[in-house]
């Protein structure tokens, strides 16, 4: 694991690493990022109808294959979801797109 790396593990996306609390916060739901260039990173996902989660995300980075671009992450069919506040399900990167 590189610095990089090392720096994104377990922070949200969207957040400033220079934030005070870059971590989740308690009581919200979060979706775990998991490889590509955001790997490790947590989405928030509170407030999410279940039919929005099932179309996974396509999210703005500098890290990807495109510098600008967007990281496309999505849900595996079937795979089972954690009810309640915290990390509740997993998006897997898929590609990148300009």
């Amino acid at each position: 694991m590189n610095g990089d790396e090392q720096l994104l593990r377990g922070r949200v996306y969207g957040h400033n690493h220079d934030d005070s609390n870059p971590g989740p916060l308690p009581h919200w739901t979060y979706a775990t990022l998991i490889g590509g260039p955001l790997d490790g990173l947590l989405l928030d996902i509170t407030g999410w109808r279940p039919e929005e989660v099932d179309y996974g995300v396509a999210l703005t980075t500098e890290l990807g294959q495109f510098p600008g671009g967007r990281a496309l992450y999505d849900p595996r069919p079937g795979e089972a979801r954690t009810p309640g506040p915290g990390v509740v399900c997993r998006f897997y990167y898929s590609g990148d797109t300009p």
